[in-house]
């Protein structure tokens, strides 16, 4: 039955619809796995099994829905309603969301079965998953080093067998990050793909997704979840056709631009990483692709406090809501260090100066977009350096702005793409010498996610990846 995770969800639903495999025996295969390795991993902020294994029992055989019966979890900041919503954050106390977010109806609406909460750094801060509220979220792979984060809890339950799929949400890569860390697909979706509805009408910087171990997972959850919403203030266009099918034909001769030159100037990209891209590229060529190095215009002085002062007052602001269920004004001891550094720093901004920020980001934004215009994607590392150890990258840390800046050092490559608004994708090609999973990344032209799967996926025949698992998604 443990097996059974590391199936496609399609496959998955297909044999509940057969009646081979009844919903109930696939969650409870779920939450086995779940308790027996969750207490290595921490990956879970909540667990809702009575309610889990309750809507199971209503899903019978030939059910028509395309993913009745597969057990998915969303990540901790996001409401469902009757569980918890906490951000992992001490101020939301266990706040029961008092309704379902879009998308969650979307999955349910799908036959998709919500059997918990999954761990998030506090405020979805850093890249790195390790709260003083739950602890530490570790990586299957080395239970020593970071999932990634900051959809971390969503790609360990993912990568350990707990779940063959997990929601999570991206707004400087925090999609792309733990999945890179964690061996798994991460797509982040073009800005307005998938509708923030009901609580806002547009983000500038964050658009959910999922973490699965396939392109055609992926895909196939984006044709679920993508689309507007009644009162979305910005969409997306919708495809000429579903992402699913345009993942599954060959993309044709694409022009692609190739960097290992980090936006941050003091930073210095691993070796490992490095080499990952390069046989990314040499791949890519086998395959038919004209790969070309390119020096891109994003290493410009001030471009990480540019990210950080708009980056800033979106965290400040899920301080407010979190202020505002707890019935008072927040105050430093609420709070990690570094959560409490941002709430202050939000607070001396202004709004002119913010909006000034706003700006400023918007024409970098543009500058990228028009120097990448004649190339159909960007080819860089996913991260700059190994999975960091535990305890590397906390919130809590004396010296927050510090903590703050070496979490770039880690992630350089990720942000532009939430700054530009294209659809960016960490793909799993090769392993280290170190056991470790190596990602590599691909931005897309704005809102073209159809060719940039369809390369994706065109990778992932080549070097497939989704049978490697960790030890402890080996173990019974």
């Amino acid at each position: 039955m443990h097996d059974l995770l590391y199936r496609p969800a399609s496959e998955l639903a297909a044999l509940v619809r057969s009646g081979e495999l009844s919903a109930r025996e696939l969650v409870s295969a779920s939450l086995e796995r779940i308790d027996a390795v969750n207490g290595q991993v921490n990956a879970f902020t909540h667990l809702d099994a009575d309610g889990a294994l309750a809507a199971a029992d209503a899903i019978g055989s030939g059910d028509p829905r395309p993913f009745a019966g597969v057990p998915i979890a969303v990540k901790d900041n996001v409401p469902v309603e009757g569980m918890p919503l906490t951000l992992c954050a001490d101020l939301f106390g266990d706040f029961p969301a008092p309704y379902d977010a879009a998308f969650v109806r979307r999955l349910r609406d799908a036959g998709f079965v919500i059997v918990g909460k999954t761990a998030l750094p506090e405020y979805g801060i850093l890249p790195s998953t390790e709260s003083r509220r739950n602890g530490p979220t570790r990586n299957p792979w080395d239970l020593s080093r970071t999932p990634g984060g900051s959809s971390g809890g969503a790609a360990a339950a993912v990568a350990s067998g707990m779940l063959p799929l997990a929601h999570g949400n991206d707004g400087g890569g925090s999609i792309r990050i733990p999945a890179a860390c964690c061996g798994l697909v991460g797509l982040k979706p073009s800005r307005g793909r998938i509708s923030m509805a009901p609580t806002l009408g547009e983000s500038f910087l964050a658009t959910d997704g999922v973490l699965t171990r396939t392109v055609a997972e992926t895909a196939a959850l984006l044709d679920l979840l993508s689309g507007p919403e009644p009162g979305d203030a910005s969409w997306a266009p919708p495809p000429a056709e579903p992402f699913a099918q345009a993942a599954a034909r060959e993309p044709g001769r694409m022009r692609i631009a190739m960097t290992l030159k980090p936006p941050l100037t003091t930073v210095e990209v691993d070796p490992i990483a490095e080499q990952a891209v390069r046989d990314g590229a040499a791949l890519l060529s086998e395959l038919g692709h004209e790969v070309e190095a390119f020096d891109p215009p994003w290493a410009i002085p001030g471009v990480f406090e540019l990210f950080a002062g708009a980056f800033g007052p979106a965290v400040a602001s899920q301080i407010v809501f979190a202020s505002v269920v707890a019935g008072r004004e927040a105050q430093a001891d609420d709070m990690e260090a570094l959560s409490w550094h941002l709430w202050e720093r939000a607070g001396k901004l202004g709004a002119a100066h913010y909006l000034a920020i706003s700006g400023q980001l918007q024409g970098l934004a543009r500058t990228f977009v028009t120097a990448t215009a004649d190339y159909d994607a960007v080819l860089t590392p996913s991260l700059a350096l190994r999975p960091l150890p535990i305890g590397e990258l906390y919130g809590d840390d004396p010296d927050p702005a510090q903590t703050f800046r070496r979490s770039g050092q880690f992630t350089p490559f990720t942000a532009i793409a939430n700054a530009t608004g294209q659809p960016a994708i960490s793909l799993p090609l090769a392993q280290g010498e170190d056991g470790l999973p190596v990602g590599i990344h691909l931005v897309g032209r704005p809102t073209e996610e159809a060719r940039l799967l369809a390369l994706a996926a065109q990778v992932e025949a080549a070097r497939p990846w989704a049978d490697r698992r960790p030890e402890l998604g080996v173990a019974a």
